[in-house]
């Protein structure tokens, strides 16, 4: 097939080589543009970009894909059909309707349950144990469209946003070239996505905040949830002045005491009933590392109280998800 890949982070990058390996010819891969980054703020390419430069393939970066002459471009390139993942940008009907099969998605969720950006982070953050990759049939409204194909899988007790991702990045790049010879052939249904949709919104800096007057699973999940982007944080005093410490890694630890107070010098803290001992962590401007390591040039002592947000409504948890 005549294909276009759509996509941007390290998680779009499975599904570019599987597409290549399976023999399609893309003609055009899209990307968001080269973005300053690091301490020099050299503009550098997307993982995406980066990846269909080193194998040999033409890469578009518009700026917005709303843009007249970026549709007419699009509209150029004669296309079967467009596989996006993770792209980032809004696309208009126009461009959903220009490829001749259509334009589809790969989701890392079971839609309808955590449509939008973030829906691996939120599944974990809920206390789902299953969530899915699935390739839908792309339309205007939101993670809206008719399912094509789906693989369900489990979220561990252990995994974070990071593990999780990598495990879906990969599940999800294999579905492609079987959805794609299903829609090709015509030998498919498409599923239409039924019961109430729960939304993955963006994770706000304030929202990332640890509330440690809520139950310790809660905490632990909402820890693994962000880990290891943009991190759970809490806030300590040094020398007067608050130090934001990102949590990236906890475990459920045995304790209670008052919300928020440190137990030991291990730095297990009690929560609203239990408590969580966080094993990872990164103080500003350095790297990321075990909290052992951390307490022994910056110790947090037992009998510290960490503050915390006010509470937050979160949604339910689910075994698979209203497809489940």
């Amino acid at each position: 097939m005549r294909l276009a890949f759509m996509g941007t982070p390290d998680f779009a990058v499975p599904s570019l080589a599987e597409l290549i390996a399976s023999g399609h010819e893309i003609v055009a891969v899209y990307s968001q543009p080269p973005r300053p980054k690091g301490r020099g703020q050299k503009l550098t390419p997307s993982p995406v970009h980066a990846f269909a430069e080193a194998m040999g393939l033409p890469v578009f970066t518009p700026e917005s894909m709303k843009a007249a002459e970026a549709i007419d471009t699009f509209k150029s390139l004669d296309l079967d059909a467009a596989c996006v993942v993770a792209y980032g940008q809004i696309l208009k009907p126009e461009v959903l309707e220009a490829p001749r099969l259509g334009c589809f998605n790969l989701h890392g969720s079971l839609l309808p349950r955590w449509r939008g950006a973030a829906p691996i982070q939120r599944a974990i953050m809920a206390g789902d144990r299953q969530t899915g990759a699935q390739i839908m049939r792309m339309s205007e409204g939101l993670d809206e469209g008719a399912i094509i194909l789906s693989e369900l899988m489990d979220i561990h007790a252990d995994d974070t946003a990071a593990s999780l991702s990598d495990r879906m990045a990969h599940v999800g790049a294999a579905l492609w070239p079987r959805a794609l010879a299903a829609i090709e052939r015509g030998g498919f249904t498409e599923t239409q996505q039924t019961g109430e949709p729960t939304y993955a919104r963006k994770i706000t800096t304030a929202e990332a905040r640890i509330d440690w007057t809520r139950p310790a699973a809660e905490g632990d999940a909402h820890i693994r949830g962000l880990s290891p982007f943009p991190g759970a944080w809490f806030e300590v005093q040094a020398d007067g002045e608050p130090v934001r410490i990102k949590a990236l890694m906890s475990v459920l630890a045995e304790g209670e005491g008052p919300a928020g107070q440190v137990l030991d010098d291990a730095l297990t803290i009690a929560c609203g009933s239990g408590a969580v001992r966080l094993t990872r962590v990164q103080r500003p401007g350095k790297a990321a590392q075990a909290a052992e390591e951390m307490l022994r040039g910056y110790p947090i002592p037992a009998g510290t109280v960490l503050a915390g947000p006010r509470r937050v409504e979160k949604a339910e948890p689910s075994d698979r998800g209203p497809l489940g």
